[in-house]
């Protein structure tokens, strides 16, 4: 008995340590671009556009963070997309709210150190299965869509 418990201890242990290590790697995809920032944010845009998604603010945040006193940072540019038959559809139902907070969806396009552009994006796919139901199917349809804005850096 007391071994039983041992085990289930440290396999409880185990697979905390997994899921706490992993996840940062699962909720967020990180790749290179072959393009330069400002082309890499164009290309997102144009394909977010021709999918028939509204594209409300492409966001600086490099320089909003410079202008209200940190520091000089390579660009970081926040494109923030909405798809109104999924925001509606994502929101219609009052428990689902809350995932209001991860809207409207955001692809970061961002320079590193080593002078590559490199883009993010959530997995949308994932988030949508955390909350399941309504959100879940949603999110499934999103996460296609964003693959699909992003494809040109992932050779899908």
């Amino acid at each position: 008995m007391k071994n039983t418990l041992i085990g289930f201890v440290v396999g409880a242990a185990l697979t905390i340590a997994t899921v706490w290590t992993t996840m940062p790697s699962i909720m967020i995809s990180e790749v290179a671009s072959p393009l330069g920032v400002d082309e890499t944010v164009a290309k997102i845009k144009a394909n977010a556009e021709a999918a028939g998604w509204v594209i409300p603010s492409i966001q600086p945040l490099n320089k909003a963070i410079k202008k209200h006193g940190g520091g000089k940072l390579p660009p970081i540019i926040l494109i923030n997309l909405c798809q109104a038959n999924h925001a509606y559809n994502t929101l219609k139902n009052d428990s689902d709210r809350k995932i209001s907070i991860f809207m409207p969806c955001t692809i970061s396009v961002y320079q590193k150190d080593d002078g590559n552009t490199y883009l993010a994006v959530m997995n949308a796919d994932l988030l949508g299965q955390m909350f399941g139901g309504n959100v879940a199917v949603v999110m499934k349809e999103v996460a296609a869509a964003q693959r699909g804005f992003i494809a040109f850096a992932t050779d899908e």
